[in-house]
């Protein structure tokens, strides 16, 4: 009788500690340009290219007990063409004509970086901090224009994430950025000159 008893709270507490383990995440983000922007151009063609620059497609760990177990993937071949196909929305908000190749004006957005951060003491996931940065590299005859964008979030959490949560936020900093990106008059005035 002993032994059952003892062999149950052994089982419960396996449990209990099973339970500060996360799994990985392997997110799938959903970039959206969230901001109107006002029209240079009048429809010349664009040569649009997306770039992941990133040294590695983990982002960072969720944290936890084990948070060796829990990092957080964003493959690039995914995202790449939802980023390719913000990058063109921009481009036509901005009155011109994406091309994915020629000879004429040239926009590569290069994903620079994108990070998901936790603390690392503690058994719970009780925030993140989230950050992307998007290149913007400019050419049109002999002119050239270069910039960065960046957007983070501090979240704070009640329970560990899950893997909508994190697509979510990770989306939401990823818009932001790149509305940066196509917020900067620059970028407009140098593809129509």
């Amino acid at each position: 009788m002993l032994r059952r008893v003892l062999f149950g709270l052994l089982a419960a507490g396996s449990l209990t500690l099973a339970g500060c383990a996360h799994s990985p995440q392997s997110l799938t983000p959903e970039p959206k340009l969230n901001a109107q922007l006002a029209p240079v151009g009048h429809g010349q063609q664009v040569v649009v290219r997306v770039v992941d620059g990133r040294q590695s497609q983990t982002l960072g760990t969720r944290g936890g007990l084990y948070p060796e177990t829990s990092s957080i993937t964003v493959n690039g071949q995914q995202l790449l063409p939802r980023l390719q196909a913000q990058a063109e929305a921009g481009v036509r908000l901005l009155g011109f004509t994406p091309v994915p190749n020629g000879s004429g004006p040239q926009l590569t957005v290069t994903l620079a970086d994108l990070k998901y951060q936790s603390p690392k003491e503690g058994l719970y996931v009780t925030e993140a901090n989230i950050s992307s940065t998007f290149r913007a590299d400019v050419q049109n005859g002999g002119r050239n224009y270069s910039g960065r964008y960046a957007a983070s979030m501090d979240q704070r959490f009640g329970m560990a994430p899950n893997e909508e949560t994190n697509t979510k936020l990770i989306s939401d900093v990823l818009s932001d950025a790149l509305t940066r990106l196509f917020q900067d008059q620059t970028i407009g005035r140098t593809l129509g000159q």
